[in-house]
């Protein structure tokens, strides 16, 4: 016969505490690795175009790389599972821009966001704006704008300025390699492509350049049209991407882009089977007599049979990893809930991805 302590049975069972190392579980998600190259549309944040994704195919780690305005649209490289590794190569790589600035008034954001804070009726002619360029180009000190996600004393820009705290942001050193005006500029306004380095904010040069030709700016329209190795050619659109995802496995295997494409541009070199379990394992693996010479902590692709297996330095005659990596994985086991049978509750707007500019 079984008995019962009824105090006992009726008590709620003891919460066991994680230890150290232990994970919570939760839902299992698909495991991805790859890019998907987001044309963002205006009006999300960066983290809410990450997460609209996000939920079109449930990836079991996801990050962007770089982070856009709300107002711009355009290229916004999003890493999944192995591509996460990755993101700093392209965060660093160069980028493109095109945007409009409009003559007359400055705002808090430096953008249409914010509220005019200054006015001028001063209007300059192309011949002028032509004359002032160069001098945004090059390596040039730059301000960032007081709502951007610079980080002082721990907290984002914009956050502190959203509160009201005045705070004064310290000019950085930025590279812009060409600033040039397209199309035929109008009274009021004027638009622009900027190719530039890690850190550039392009509102600054509206903002900057409108004072240097005495009178007041702001952006009004901005596009994104390259991150390091990724070009507007290789873009697809959110509401393109949610057509295809009806099919997710068809829809994966058409965008998701290798990890190893955010390395374009490094050097390669093949290793065998050995050096590849080596450096898997994260033991450094011995230069070869016939591998070409490399430069003391160069950087360098390890790749077998055409497959990526670590980012190395090479040092003291060897190759040492610093990032390792398994075979990508494309696909979906985890069924998605169709869009129209789940309720989407919006994301707050000031999030930000762990993956910044």
């Amino acid at each position: 016969m079984r008995t019962f302590d009824l105090e006992r049975e009726q008590a709620p069972a003891p919460q066991r505490s994680r230890g150290k190392g232990q994970r919570r579980r939760g839902k299992p998600k698909n495991q991805l690795d790859g890019w998907i190259v987001l044309d963002k549309p205006s009006g999300l944040t960066s983290t809410q175009a990450l997460s609209a994704v996000k939920r079109l195919f449930n990836p079991e780690k996801a990050g962007h790389a770089g982070t856009l305005d709300p107002i711009a649209t355009g290229l916004l490289p999003l890493a999944f599972g192995e591509a996460t590794k990755t993101v700093p190569y392209v965060v660093d790589g160069a980028k493109s821009y095109q945007f409009t600035v409009r003559w007359g008034a400055a705002t808090a954001t430096d953008d249409t966001e914010g509220d005019v804070i200054a006015t001028s009726d001063v209007r300059p002619t192309r011949d002028q704006i032509e004359a002032m360029l160069p001098r945004f180009v090059g390596e040039i000190s730059q301000v960032p704008p007081r709502y951007s996600a610079v980080k002082v004393d721990g907290q984002r820009a914009y956050d502190l300025a959203r509160e009201g705290t005045v705070v004064e942001l310290k000019p950085r050193v930025v590279t812009v390699t060409r600033l040039v005006i397209v199309g035929d500029p109008t009274e009021d306004e004027v638009t622009l492509v900027a190719d530039c380095g890690k850190g550039t904010y392009v509102r600054s040069i509206a903002r900057d350049l409108g004072e240097a030709l005495g009178t007041c700016a702001h952006v009004t329209a901005l596009r994104r049209t390259r991150v390091g190795p990724f070009r507007e050619e290789d873009m697809i659109t959110l509401d393109a991407l949610r057509e295809r995802a009806v099919d997710p496995q068809a829809a994966i295997e058409a965008v998701l882009r290798d990890p190893a494409d955010a390395l374009l541009g490094l050097p390669e070199m093949d290793v065998d089977r050995n050096a590849a379990g080596r450096l898997r394992r994260g033991q450094g693996a011995l230069l070869r007599p016939g591998d070409p010479m490399l430069a003391e902590d160069s950087e360098i692709c390890a790749r077998e049979g055409g497959k990526l297996v670590a980012l190395c330095r090479a040092q003291a005659g060897e190759l040492r990893p610093v990032r390792v990596f398994r075979a990508p994985r494309r696909r979906i086991t985890v069924p998605i809930v169709a869009p129209s049978e789940r309720a989407e509750a919006p994301e707050p707007r000031a999030a930000v991805s762990e993956f910044d500019d």
